[in-house]
């Protein structure tokens, strides 16, 4: 029981709707029920992980593309949403036809496949998007940010061939390890087999499933077979990550789709000249933004590292003659792309100061005086008090420009 209440207290003290008023990061509001309003400083978080995740599209041959908000209610009747979701998505009437918004991307996706005719050559055709998406939750269920009716993902689909699976999904593996170390995630692996309303060709199911797991073989993470809990529409790989206080959460998600292509018929020229359905896969690495930020916000604790952090760096002077080259210090650090701020407020000590920046977490403080400015240095602290002395100016920017593209824990660079 002790255990119990030191875990719920502990729980309590990292609750991500707390820290983010206390951070003012974002907040809610009655007249858009489920619609986070995300503040310069959680926007910033927010911004960030996307950049992470679009700058490892560049290197991993996922090209990005925007689509609309708004479609018409045949496109959801060609993909068989209207008939299953329909109640879970804003829907209205333009000119007597009826349209929703979008709360999921694959559909566009599969027009702009459909959009010319495709060959094996351009195959695997790897479409990423970061569209909004809305989703008619019941306001009962709605919850801070784990629960939202407006939310972005890093969403990305996969048109491959059968024989081109096991290596996109090794692929889709390596991603999710690779983004998920860089948050200090453990997680778990599950493949979800052929259920009895399966859609498609038993044949082809089992190839499709031998390949996800040899893919999950050669991954090296241990895994475990869920026999029947796939989608109609083929396999899936469910994943489940643990955050600092080792609770589960499902954000990611690999799923294969043999329904979807041939909903919209779509086809690509195979090398013997033939028309073939391609195979779609669906990935999502982080999930729900808002939902991530979440998690991240009570494993963190608050306590962002620097390269996520919306409060970098705080410089403060031992006095107020010394103003003048606390806002110089401030500009060529901003200059940079480093958050920055001065602390100028005439009515606090020194010491005040600090300890303000440090229980706002602020990752770094720079305290400056007329040594500093006679050297153009800075005396370094971090929000847990551990003194690094004085740095020149120049030492400390590779020092902070480091930590920001390597992604590192901020103790690793002094």
């Amino acid at each position: 029981m002790k255990e119990w209440e030191k875990f719920q207290e502990e729980a309590s003290k990292r609750d991500h709707r707390k820290i983010g008023k206390e951070q003012e990061l974002f907040f809610f509001h009655e007249l858009s029920p489920g619609s986070c309003f995300f503040q310069p400083k959680g926007a910033h978080i927010y911004n960030t992980l996307i950049e992470f995740i679009r700058s490892e599209y560049r290197v991993r041959g996922f090209q990005e593309v925007v689509t609309p908000n708004v479609y018409n209610s045949k496109l959801w009747m060609t993909s068989g949403h209207w008939q299953h979701y329909a109640e879970n998505m804003f829907s209205f009437d333009v000119e007597k036809e009826q349209f929703a918004l979008k709360p999921m991307n694959c559909p566009g996706h599969c027009l702009i496949f459909d959009h010319r005719i495709r060959s094996w050559r351009e195959l695997p055709l790897r479409l990423a998007d970061f569209g909004v998406l809305h989703r008619n939750e019941l306001s009962g269920a709605l919850s801070g940010l784990t629960r939202v009716r407006r939310f972005q993902q890093d969403d990305a689909h996969i048109f491959c061939t059968v024989s081109q699976i096991g290596e996109e999904i090794s692929g889709a593996l390596q991603f999710l390890q690779y983004v998920y170390n860089e948050f200090g995630f453990s997680f778990d692996l599950c493949l979800s087999t052929r259920p009895d309303n399966f859609l498609g060709d038993i044949a082809i199911w089992d190839q499709a499933e031998k390949q996800l797991e040899e893919s999950l073989d050669a991954f090296g993470v241990p895994w475990v077979k869920n026999p029947g809990d796939g989608a109609f529409y083929g396999p899936k790989i469910d994943i489940t990550i643990k955050d600092a206080l080792r609770r589960p959460h499902q954000c990611g998600t690999i799923q294969l789709d043999f329904h979807l292509p041939m909903r919209f018929n779509l086809n690509y020229i195979g090398e013997d000249g033939e028309k073939k359905h391609p195979v779609m896969i669906h990935r999502a690495i982080l999930g729900s933004v808002e939902r991530m930020i979440a998690i991240l916000t009570e494993s963190y604790g608050g306590k962002w590292p620097f390269w996520l952090s919306p409060r970098q760096i705080m410089v403060i002077p031992v006095a107020s003659q010394f103003d003048g080259y606390a806002v110089k210090v401030k500009e060529k650090l901003c200059a940079q792309n480093f958050l920055c701020d001065y602390d100028l407020d005439a009515g606090d000590t020194m010491n005040k100061k600090i300890r303000n920046a440090q229980l706002a977490q602020y990752n770094f403080i720079l305290v400056v005086g007329e040594k500093e400015q006679t050297n153009n240095t800075v005396n370094v602290r971090t929000r847990d008090n551990v003194v690094h002395g004085e740095l020149s100016l120049d030492d400390i920017m590779k020092k902070f420009d480091n930590l920001k593209t390597s992604r590192k824990a901020d103790n690793t660079v002094f």
